[in-house]
């Protein structure tokens, strides 16, 4: 059983969101005030207080960076970093944008890189079924639009933690959000690459609205699937 979690959109969603639950103003989610109810779900998690959950939401603009992120990396204007202790460099996160963060008991052995390539091809299908090709790339985290003689383009990020047995942090698919702040820093780390959305992709707005559905129920069979054998 996975507890999907709407929490705070820019837009109207199908079946509307729960942020009156967790006493939060509508729309998009404060990054701190999303974190501190990830890691709250997280501990009831882990202590068998309540099932594995997926948080869905959009964030207020920030960036974010990961242990990796290096100075150079960080915003040329100076803007707001918020420094988190998921793998990876820096990202940004704003309004639409997909962000999902499995909070989920992974079965032993533990193995961190196989979900996380579980989430690639999970975000991959769903992207395949909106009409866009996309894939994973070898030694890169993360869903990308590869095609000959053109730059390769990230259009979801995934980074993970794992304490005590059971994930945090997660994915973010671009999907009608702002790419302009791409400019402003070098995204994930990674200088020989761009990022992109499905909108821009598929040369039409494809809101968060159109995704999450798809998405919530990918992820829902996905976890299903990797936590049928689930060591107690």
């Amino acid at each position: 059983m996975l507890d999907v979690i709407r929490l705070g959109f820019s837009e109207e969603i199908p079946g509307g969101d729960r942020h009156e639950e967790f006493s939060l103003p509508p729309g998009p989610v404060d990054y701190r005030t999303a974190w501190d109810i990830q890691r709250r779900l997280h501990a009831e998690v882990v202590a068998g207080e309540r099932p594995d959950t997926l948080l869905l939401l959009e964030h207020q603009p920030v960036y974010t960076a990961g242990k990796l992120t290096a100075d150079h990396e960080r915003p040329r204007d100076g803007a707001e970093v918020v420094d988190i202790d998921r793998g990876g460099k820096l990202t940004w996160h704003g309004p639409q944008q997909l962000v999902g963060y499995p909070i989920v008991k992974l079965p032993v052995p533990i193995d961190v890189v196989g979900f996380v390539r579980a989430i690639e091809q999970t975000i991959i299908g769903v992207c395949s079924d909106l009409g866009l090709q996309t894939c994973a790339v070898e030694g890169r985290s993360g869903v990308w639009v590869r095609r000959p003689g053109e730059e390769d383009r990230k259009v979801c990020a995934i980074g993970l933690r794992v304490s005590k047995r059971a994930t945090m942090h997660g994915f973010a698919l671009n999907c009608a959000n702002d790419l302009s702040w791409a400019s402003n820093v070098i995204p994930c780390g990674i200088d020989d690459a761009g990022v992109t959305s499905l909108s821009q992709e598929l040369g039409r707005r494809v809101p968060v609205a159109a995704v999450i559905d798809p998405v919530a129920a990918a992820m829902t069979d996905l976890v299903a699937h990797r936590t049928s054998q689930r060591a107690s």
